[in-house]
């Protein structure tokens, strides 16, 4: 792929991420999450025709037990009234970047801290090693199999400067066959807790913590102010 074809490629990556947090049930939409609560139509009572409730669970990092919950969306939320957009970098190829992808043993799984557990660890399940070397230095990286699809929380120089403070979020795809992936840092999100406070999001690990400032892909959302509205 040229690099002006890369180009336009990235602004239709920039156009579906847009579409995907404002979307009725997007990260944009969430307004509240009810631990404890199991019951969507009792969830939606006195709320608006806008609102809709879905299920979730999650397992608590201190017992083991299995946690179940409520999560309310509003379509017409006051976050995606007053969104604007999501500050990019420019796309630039250079990070681009090759890495090795090693498997490991199908039951390991790593410590994960979450921004809303009091510094408690969730163990998630890391099925292999992503090999990269970056401005001269190694790395082992640990992406998390997230339904399917690896996902990488990474960490860099710029968090809490240019980008979205706790780290940003990358997709990995594999190779069939091979054990090359590609790490297309242009495509690096801003987590979901980058739209909704009542997102718990993984942070980087020690390991997904680059050195180099990572100058691509998304930076932070943007909103209107009050007085903009």
């Amino acid at each position: 792929m040229t690099e002006d074809a890369s180009a336009r490629d990235h602004l239709a990556w920039q156009e579906s991420r847009r579409a995907a947090v404002t979307a009725p049930t997007g990260n944009l939409a969430l307004i509240e999450t009810r631990w404890g609560a199991d019951d969507p139509e009792a969830a939606l009572l006195g709320q608006p025709a806008t609102v809709t409730a879905t299920r979730l669970q999650r397992r608590n990092p201190l017992t083991g037990a299995t946690e179940r919950g409520i999560r309310l969306w509003d379509a017409a939320s006051e976050s995606i009234q007053k969104f604007k957009g999501i500050d990019t970098f420019p796309y630039d190829g250079t990070w681009r970047l090759e890495a090795r992808y090693e498997d490991v043993a199908d039951d390991r799984r790593i410590p994960f801290a979450h921004a809303q557990d009091a510094g408690f660890t969730r163990d998630l399940p890391v099925p292999g090693d992503l090999h990269l070397t970056l401005a001269g230095q190694d790395y082992t990286l640990s992406a998390f199999d997230d339904d399917g699809t690896l996902l990488l929380v990474f960490g860099d120089p710029t968090n809490g400067q240019t980008t979205y403070a706790s780290g940003r979020f990358l997709f990995v795809h594999r190779e069939p066959g091979t054990d090359r992936v590609v790490l297309d840092l242009n495509r690096a999100f801003v987590p979901p807790c980058g739209f909704s406070e009542h997102y718990n999001c993984p942070l980087p690990p020690p390991q997904n913590r680059l050195a180099v400032p990572v100058l691509a892909g998304e930076k932070l959302p943007l909103f209107a102010t009050d007085l903009e509205k």
